[in-house]
């Protein structure tokens, strides 16, 4: 008898993109490794990469980031 049962992460109603197989899937399809998510709908979970996009554009641009950088470091702004 196994000490745990094998779960898998997520539910039916709740949408995720795949990075794998860069599409739309419904519940828990893919590992939760290869997947954005979860989303309340699907038309969110199908603008996932272009939200990622927008949330790293934010974070690289963020000052808060970059206060502890050293002066003249080619990574900073």
């Amino acid at each position: 008898m196994a000490l745990f049962k094998k779960r898998s992460a997520g539910r039916p109603g709740e949408w995720y993109y795949c990075l794998r197989h860069q599409k739309v899937e419904e519940g828990p399809e893919c590992r939760a490794a290869d997947r954005f998510g979860p989303y309340t709908t699907r038309e969110e979970a199908a603008h996932a990469m272009e939200t990622a996009r927008e949330r790293n554009v934010e974070w690289e641009t963020d000052a808060r980031w970059h206060d502890g950088a050293p002066k003249g470091d080619p990574g900073q702004g």
